[in-house]
Parts: C-alpha cells; structure tokens; sequence
C-alpha cells in the first residue's frame, strides 16, 4: 500500500507543474491577442496580391499584353515589389 503522504506530494507537485503551465498558456494568449489583428491586415493584404495573380493567371490575353509591354532593349526591367507591413522584433 501506497504511503499517503507521498500521494499527497505527488499530487501537489503536479498541481504546481499544471498551475504553471496555465499561466504561460494565458500569457501566449494575450499576446496572441495583441498580434491578431496585425496578421490580419497581412492577411488582407496577402489575398489581394493573390488575387491579382490569380486574375492575371487566368486571363492569357493580359499576360501576352504584359509581355508586349516590355521594356526598351538596353533598359534593366524593375523588379517586382511586394507591399509589406511593418513587423514587430
């Protein structure tokens, strides 16, 4: 038969390790609070770049007119810029 005592330690040990584990889940919650709405307006603007391309895809005609518009022989063609939000450290 078990002591009781050494139940009891047992038992309190692992309410202490569960008490612990809650707090840190809590503190990721309210950052993950802070941080949604930030990787929602990335999101937004992720799926309006999407979009585009989808659009462009899925019409060869605009395609084929990009391509005619190409630039002058001589110049450098501009490299494609994606908008970016700001992002915390």
């Amino acid at each position: 038969m078990k002591d009781i005592h050494e139940v009891l330690r047992q038992k309190q040990t692992k309410y202490a390790q569960l008490g612990k584990q809650i707090e840190m889940l809590q503190q990721a919650a309210e950052k993950l609070r802070e941080v949604a709405p930030l990787l929602a307006e990335s999101d937004d603007e992720d799926n309006s770049v999407l979009m585009e391309v989808d659009e462009s895809s899925s019409h060869p005609d605009a395609l084929a007119a990009k391509a005619g518009a190409a630039p002058a022989a001589g110049s450098a063609p501009k490299p494609q810029t994606r908008p970016t939000a700001p992002r915390w450290p």
